[in-house]
């Protein structure tokens, strides 16, 4: 998988280059920095899934704002952060029912498990 990075130093600004950038570089998974965009204001979702990806971002006015782009579609399963130094993770992972099925099926697909490899 290809992953790339970019300082977007805006990412309201520069968007029609980041979106042709994401067109033509054609990355696995794409981490931005320097948003300067609050969570909830001026957030280019729909220039994003134009360009065949789906996003997670902590955004914040001025100066900082993260964001992973990964091709595809994304799903809210896990949130990191660091806290008093001590890094803290969250995970919701799917409980599969009913087994055997499509439901199950994903769940291991999301841990890498194949069904062969439970036999």
């Amino acid at each position: 998988m290809k992953i790339d990075t970019f300082n977007v130093s805006g990412v309201n600004g520069p968007l029609p280059i980041l979106r042709d950038w994401l067109t033509h570089a054609k990355s696995g998974l794409v981490c931005l920095q320097e948003l300067k965009a609050r969570q909830k204001k001026k957030a280019p979702g729909a220039a994003i899934r134009e360009a065949g990806y789906g996003a997670i971002r902590h955004g914040q006015k001025s100066w900082n704002g993260v964001a992973i782009l990964m091709r595809g579609a994304t799903h809210s399963r896990y949130i990191e952060a660091s806290v008093d130094d001590i890094m803290v993770g969250c995970t919701y992972l799917p409980n599969g029912n009913p087994a055997p099925g499509v439901k199950f099926d994903y769940k291991l697909a999301l841990f890498g498990i194949s069904e062969a490899a439970l036999a």
